[in-house]
């Protein structure tokens, strides 16, 4: 059974206090237990990273690509291990801890190679009348200390996408993982320190909303980067002060199905990214937009592949979709359904709840008035709609508070570009849906799905500050 502990300043903080018990969902084993830290704790830690920011600093980008490198050499050797870790604290079913393990690995070697990428640019001044005879060198320059705040759905990898950068950069970093996945920051944080990572220049502390309150209002840190929901992170907007914050949100991604694609291959792609994680993740598949042409059809197919996916325990090989984090979330996502069933959505497949797993669900026309539709689902239901244009397609897709990526599948070449330049999202895919994400790539959303990009080179320029210096030349 493993432990959760506050690391501070270099230390494990062990001394006895009041713990916290930590269940496999899937199975309500205990697994674990975790220590809240207190707020002299997360003080201490604050006052840590800020004394240590001038070491990491200075220390050669080589060195700390290595030792990012070295991270990701070794999270490899133990990809099984940490795999298994994450099914089981978080009920996520193997092959997608599996993939985000690997995702892990790619995003600390990308974070290793941008680390020899903090480049500046040379500026002639004589662009100006007043600026003959001048130049201006910039370079990038670490923002300082890092509040690294993630969320439960991906606990390895996006903690990954905020120290990675952090430190590639050469920040000093306090992390707080999400309370439901506290054993794997655990134990990525000792996996970090095995593979060199300077001890005094991260902090974890673990705790909920008051905790995440006490860093966010600090002074001390430069930078917030979250992840997570828009109301937390209206809190955070309000709390943080005069210091930059990054905020990956949420979204109720859109498909569009034009009536030219090719039905089983978009009905396979929605499947299978719908319902991946138990459909929680920001860019899941939730609302599909087909052509009323092709509607029956793709419903069909639709339905044909959702029900060929095997649901259950997280631990087993040919599971497809494990367990949402905790029966609250599941019961959550049943009421849903139900409410949009009840107001004369159809029900195609699923809506079924047992325990802290809901059965894949696909629904068809729920009225746009109903949470399944025009709010977040974060759970394993997908929407089928029907539209009649192009034009249509597209202003339900951004009839949304939301705004992260969205999908679409047809041949035209013109209606890509169409589709491209008018959807409101951070990112189009396409013939694909909204769930698909390289992690070299620049991610994040516009309007209520967040501020800033994530990606170790977009996450580096938001987490650097330019620096410049003027050279006047002798006349």
């Amino acid at each position: 059974m493993k432990t959760a502990y506050p690391y501070i300043n270099g230390k494990w903080i062990q001394e006895e206090r009041e713990s916290t018990d930590i269940f496999n969902p899937y199975s309500k084993e205990v697994i674990g237990k975790q220590y809240a830290a207190t707020t002299s704790d997360v003080e201490e830690a604050l006052n840590g990273v800020y004394e240590a920011r001038k070491r990491v600093k200075s220390m050669p980008a080589y060195e700390r690509a290595r030792i990012l490198q070295r991270a990701a050499f070794l999270l490899e050797e133990r990809k099984h291990e940490f795999a298994q870790l994450i099914s089981k604290e978080l009920g996520k079913a193997l092959k997608n801890t599996k993939d985000e393990v690997a995702r892990s690995v790619e995003t600390l070697e990308l974070s290793a190679e941008e680390a020899k990428r903090l480049h500046g640019e040379t500026i002639p001044g004589d662009a100006s009348e007043r600026g003959v005879r001048t130049l201006a060198h910039t370079y990038r320059v670490p923002a300082g200390v890092i509040a690294a705040i993630t969320p439960f759905n991906a606990p390895l990898n996006l903690v990954c996408h905020k120290v990675g950068p952090a430190f590639a950069a050469g920040n000093t970093v306090i992390l707080k993982p999400a309370p439901q996945t506290t054993l794997i920051a655990t134990a990525f944080l000792e996996l970090l320190l095995e593979a060199g990572y300077p001890e005094h220049g991260i902090s974890m502390v673990l705790g909920g909303v008051e905790t995440g309150r006490q860093i966010v209002a600090d002074e001390r840190v430069n930078v917030i980067s979250f992840t997570g929901g828009v109301v937390a992170a209206r809190d955070i907007t309000k709390q943080a002060g005069m210091k930059k914050v990054l905020l990956e949100l949420g979204g109720n991604s859109s498909t569009i199905v034009h009536e030219d694609a090719d039905i089983a291959d978009a009905a396979k792609q929605c499947a299978k990214t719908g319902f991946s994680n138990s459909g929680q993740s920001c860019i899941s598949v939730q609302r599909i937009y087909v052509h009323a042409s092709i509607v029956d059809a793709f419903t069909t197919q639709l339905k044909k592949e959702v029900e060929q996916l095997k649901a259950g325990n997280p631990l087993s090989e040919s599971t497809d979709v494990g367990t949402l984090v905790d029966e609250e979330a599941a019961a959550r996502i049943k009421d849903w359904i139900d409410s949009a069933v009840s107001a004369g959505g159809e029900l195609v497949t699923g809506g079924i709840q047992e325990g802290v797993c809901v059965k894949p669900t696909v629904l068809r026309n729920p009225p746009k008035t109903e949470n399944v539709v025009c709010q977040e689902v974060f759970g394993p239901i997908v929407s089928v709609l029907s539209y009649q244009s192009i034009d249509e397609a597209i202003a339900e897709t951004n009839r949304s508070d939301f705004g992260l990526q969205a999908g679409v599948f047809t041949n035209q070449f013109d209606l890509i570009y169409k589709v491209a330049e008018e959807v409101e999202v951070g990112g189009v895919v396409m013939n694909g849906t909204s769930n698909f994400r390289l992690d070299h790539w620049p991610y994040g959303g516009i309007k209520n799905s967040g501020i800033g990009r994530e990606g170790p080179r977009f996450a580096i320029e938001e987490m650097t500050e330019t620096k410049m210096i003027v050279l006047k030349l002798p006349k």
